[in-house]
């Protein structure tokens, strides 16, 4: 499977490793009333979805880079990657 990484192009999916859902990258805010309930369901609970999914991948074998890629988990059929950096600026400006 190859990666398009949006700075090197396409890299074999060997070079990363796989973190799971791209929402781990909104973390609670520990500073919240509901603070501790909302970190159990952070760390704890995981959607498994068939069909269109966004994941964290990190680039561990090159530039060290993470990124979020859209991926059909049914088909293995990856539709987008973007710098997980740019993505958490989208999400944190849509909160």
């Amino acid at each position: 499977m190859l990666i398009p990484h949006p700075l090197l192009g396409p890299r074999d999916a060997q070079e990363f490793t796989y973190l799971g859902d791209a929402e781990l990258m909104l973390r609670p805010d520990p500073t919240q009333e509901d603070a501790e309930a909302a970190f159990c369901d952070y760390v704890y609970l995981r959607d498994n979805p068939a069909g269109l999914h966004r994941e964290l991948w990190f680039h561990e074998q090159g530039d060290r880079s993470w990124l979020v890629v859209t991926r059909n988990t049914i088909t293995h059929e990856i539709l987008s990657a973007e710098l997980a950096s740019d993505v958490k600026r989208k999400l944190e400006g849509d909160r």
